[in-house]
């Protein structure tokens, strides 16, 4: 089977990378980046200057998966696709598109007589060797033709189809949710042993929680390997978290359906906590402090 790769950043470049090793799927692959199709090229994949050559160099009907940034550079990179297929040809969005999104490119690209399929991905770096993650929505004849290649880069089993357009982006956002919360609840336990009275090794915890322990996960190992690499204390890592949107969506949608998502909310705001917001809320609740009773408030330098 043939299929048209378009963004090759750390995870699709390594989507090719697994395609092109574990099976005899041809990739036609494009990046605006040319390093990235000559390491696309080094691992047996056919290389494209363009998305109009990209096209071009596929048989019909075509498969184009697409793996670039959320938002606008996706919705500009399907539109522009699909103004250069032609009917019956597939669109596949494998990165992290809002559902809404989905839904609504599904039904303008059935007008034009294209399928349209949302693959929600997890496994970021380790999926060359373990396998991707897939979270599949979109018409079943759509999935149907793309289904040797998430076979190749699947772990066995290792994907569902959930539904229409947009289902697969929807369990992937509940996910990334899900794991907001989990990487929360790890990185407070682990905070609350660092400070404790004891001098506990925080890599030998984490790898024993991985021996039969309830809390035991890949995260889990993943802490492990962070606390050899890094030690103890963290200390030359800067505790700023960035987030990429799923954790937003996945509590706007809990409050669009009345879904209480208490776990996963605090641990969003963590994260803003954790990039400097809340700062004049807390100046604010040290002002009312002073007002209301004369606490002392800690000065800023030039603060008078």
């Amino acid at each position: 089977m043939q299929i048209g790769f378009i963004g090759l950043g750390k995870m699709g470049g390594n989507m090719v990378h697994r395609i092109q090793r574990d099976s005899e799927h041809e990739c036609i692959a494009f990046d605006r980046k040319a390093a990235s199709v000559e390491a696309a090229e080094s691992h047996g994949a056919t290389g494209a200057g363009s998305l109009e050559e990209l096209v071009g160099k596929l048989d019909a009907p075509r498969t184009v998966w697409v793996m670039v940034p959320a938002g606008e550079p996706t919705e500009s990179t399907v539109l522009e696709l699909a103004d250069r297929l032609d009917s019956g040809d597939l669109i596949v969005d494998g990165g992290n598109s809002n559902f809404h999104d989905d839904i609504r490119r599904g039904a303008e690209l059935a007008d034009r007589g294209l399928h349209y399929v949302d693959v929600g991905t997890s496994g970021g770096v380790w999926g060359l060797e373990t396998g991707y993650c897939m979270m599949v929505g979109g018409p079943p004849e759509g999935v149907e033709r793309l289904t040797p290649i998430l076979d190749v880069l699947a772990p066995p089993d290792g994907w569902r189809h959930f539904g229409a357009a947009g289902a697969g982006h929807y369990v992937k956002m509940v996910h990334n949710g899900v794991e907001y919360g989990l990487m929360q609840a790890y990185a407070e336990g682990f905070e609350l042993m660092h400070k404790s009275p004891f001098d506990i090794d925080l890599q030998e915890v984490a790898g024993l929680w991985n021996r039969g322990s309830v809390v035991r996960s890949w995260l889990c190992e993943l802490a492990e390997r962070a606390f050899a690499a890094e030690g103890n204390d963290l200390e030359a890592i800067v505790g700023h978290v960035s987030d990429s949107g799923e954790g937003r969506w996945t509590v706007f949608d809990g409050i669009d359906r009345d879904v209480p998502t208490p776990v996963i909310t605090a641990a969003l705001y963590a994260r803003f906590y954790s990039r400097g917001a809340g700062d004049y809320t807390n100046r604010m609740l040290a002002a009312l402090r002073n007002q209301f009773g004369g606490h002392d408030v800690e000065r800023a330098a030039g603060g008078g």
